[in-house]
């Protein structure tokens, strides 16, 4: 193997790990700005639509909240607010950190995030997290 393919190969790796990145520095920027901007203090944030609409609570009510809480080193109160969002962050780790290590390996993008039963038991889990926060029983998961 020569110098010029082992110089490709470190810059094609390099290019691979732009879009994880800078995914990355987005989400650190989102987490930043929440932290810094406290979504329970009013006239920062819009009101969720469909909260403002119908009068009941999205799967992602209360999620800047639960960021603001997590950025302060609150997980007892970010898992108050929005457990399925704080829940969900391994998973979007794990998923990240897959991307990650695929683009370092040089390997091509996966087309899909996970298989397709995975993804329907999420989209099952998150509408059931819907109906039950709404309901009086489900009061808890309530933001």
């Amino acid at each position: 193997m020569s110098f010029a393919t082992t110089e490709r190969r470190g810059t094609g790796r390099l290019k691979g790990l732009l879009a994880p990145l800078g995914v990355a520095a987005a989400a650190g920027a989102v987490f930043a700005v929440v932290g810094a901007v406290d979504p329970n203090e009013p006239g920062h944030y819009p009101t969720c639509p469909f909260l403002w609409l119908t009068g009941l609570y999205c799967p992602g009510c209360g999620t800047l909240r639960t960021i603001h809480a997590l950025a302060h080193l609150d997980p007892v109160a970010a898992l108050g607010l929005n457990p399925l969002a704080v829940a969900m962050i391994p998973f979007l780790l794990f998923w990240w950190g897959r991307w990650v290590v695929r683009a370092w390996q040089g390997k091509p993008r996966r087309m899909t995030l996970a298989h397709p039963a995975w993804l329907w038991a999420f989209i099952g889990v998150v509408m059931v997290y819907w109906i039950v926060r709404n309901l009086p029983f489900g009061a808890f998961l309530a933001p």
